[in-house]
């Protein structure tokens, strides 16, 4: 059963063993839990594992106190459900404060203040992205009300999360992280996330407009397909969740994603865990933000508002992204040259026969050798299978329909998307992502093609086109394995 709106309680099966602060002893070890973040790829709940979190009477009433009077920035969109995605671009934004969004949201007929213009019936609201540092910027010790260290992260905290409140509808478009894995505290209200796994991305249509670096947005609006325009969409495996209050989810690299609020009130608090891959996925963000910002603003210099995302700020010029570009490089090879001594030391301990001068950058690249450390691929399934249960639930692929078939984003429903005890929990994904992404290559053409079969023209070509080709995922990952290369030898 889900806990009530609005509740912050424990949950999961086995919430009422962790309810007595004083006797309860937490599922998994720091050790344990970071094993399986790191092992794990697929989505999984985490349960009984804040219920000492102070953070956990985060309320959105509670916080309007900590933070009263401070301005934040709102994200305004619409309640109709669109077969176009709602792009951050296209919102409307209001600056306000929390007591004056509670306000709003209590649908009080003729209200004043910052949200006037927006009938509570048909707009939501979302302060998404609010990263600690700057919104408890003079209040630096409720850093420790967030305590991510009991995942195995030692003292990391408040410091490296970003809080997220949102009323009745709100969501962030589908899209993919460039970097690190995800952490998902729920506090208040209920989120339902739609999932999709990395080896669908081609399904996906992904496209790097709106630009926001370390975002791969989709072109589909995976609650309202347009499956004329995305046939291939049909492929993609959607993996549902309800997240509730006292939950934690986590989300492997790469998994695609759509969150929307269904509930009132939501507040949410994540973290982003650094993964050995970002070092190459920074080359491939600094390659993927010189190609879109040299062709969209030689489109259209003075509208800049048209594709780049409202939390870009940083100067677009080709000067300062060719700087961004060879500091990511740099970057990539002082890791290479301080890890090469403890990755030859790693592979010796496998018993894989190596020469020396086979030790290059390459190798850098193998997913796995994050991951798994020691373990072997066998051992790492064997181990993070053993540990779903009542305390972790995986997050299964879903037959449900897209809200949007079944009555609409914004009803309440207390279906809980997860598997229970005992049940068959489906096949790990803990192969490379090489040979994941392998099985979708012939997908990936099918999939460009498909972008351009729809166009308004069969044969005006847009700089959209273009650029949806050149920092397609694969090919920018292609491009930066060379640069890299080129730069080892």
């Amino acid at each position: 059963m889900a806990t009530p709106p609005g509740a912050s309680a424990f949950t999961g099966p086995a919430a009422a063993a962790g309810e007595e602060e004083g006797g309860c002893v937490k599922p998994f070890t720091p050790e344990k839990a970071k094993e399986i973040v790191m092992s794990l790829q697929q989505p999984a709940i985490f349960c009984n594992m804040v219920f000492d979190w102070p953070a956990r009477h985060w309320t959105a009433k509670h916080l309007s106190e900590v933070l009263h009077g401070k301005q934040i920035r709102f994200r305004m969109g619409m309640k109709s459900t669109d077969t176009v995605p709602q792009f951050e671009t296209t919102c409307s934004y209001v600056e306000a404060t929390i007591e004056e969004f509670l306000a709003w949201n209590c649908d009080h007929s003729g209200i004043s203040g910052p949200f006037r213009d927006y009938d509570h019936s048909k707009f939501w609201a979302y302060a998404d992205y609010k990263y600690f540092v700057s919104l408890f910027e003079d209040k630096t010790d409720i850093f420790q009300d967030v305590i991510w260290s009991d995942f195995g992260f030692p003292g990391r905290n408040g410091r490296e999360s970003t809080l997220w409140i949102g009323s009745l509808g709100a969501h962030t478009p589908c899209h993919l992280d460039s970097y690190g894995c995800n952490l998902v505290f729920q506090v208040q209200g209920r989120k339902r996330w739609h999932l999709f796994p990395p080896e669908d991305t081609p399904f996906l249509y992904p496209t790097r407009i709106p630009y926001e670096e370390s975002s791969v947005f989709s072109k589909v609006s995976v609650v309202n397909p347009d499956l004329k325009r995305f046939p291939q969409f049909q492929k993609a495996r959607r993996h549902v969740v309800t997240l509730s209050p006292g939950q934690v989810l986590f989300v492997p690299r790469h998994w695609w994603h759509y969150v929307e609020c269904t509930d009132p009130v939501t507040v949410s608090i994540n973290s982003w865990i650094e993964l050995e891959e970002d070092h190459q996925a920074r080359v491939e963000e600094a390659i993927t933000r010189m190609l879109v910002c040299a062709l969209k603003s030689a489109e259209d210099p003075h509208n800049t508002r048209a594709w780049l995302n409202p939390t870009e700020v940083e100067e677009t010029s080709h000067e300062v992204n060719c700087r961004y570009l060879n500091r990511a490089i740099s970057s990539f090879f002082d890791h290479s040259r301080t890890s090469k001594v403890v990755e030859t030391q790693e592979l010796k301990t496998n018993g894989e026969d190596m020469k020396k001068d086979e030790l290059n950058v390459y190798h850098l690249m193998e997913v796995e050798q994050t991951g798994s450390q020691n373990l072997t691929l066998e051992t790492v399934k064997q181990e993070v299978a053993g540990s779903f249960g009542p305390d972790l639930l995986p997050v299964l692929p879903s037959s449900e329909k897209p809200p949007s078939e079944r009555g609409g984003i914004f009803e309440n429903d207390d279906k809980d998307f997860v598997g229970k005890g005992g049940e068959h929990f489906g096949k790990l994904h803990c192969t490379k992502r090489q040979q994941r992404m392998s099985k979708s290559e012939n997908a990936t053409v099918g999939q460009i093609a498909s972008n351009h079969a729809m166009a308004h023209s069969q044969t005006f070509i847009s700089t959209d086109d273009v650029l949806d080709c050149l920092v397609n995922p694969q090919v920018t990952k292609i491009v930066a394995q060379l640069l890299i290369q080129g730069r080892s030898l």
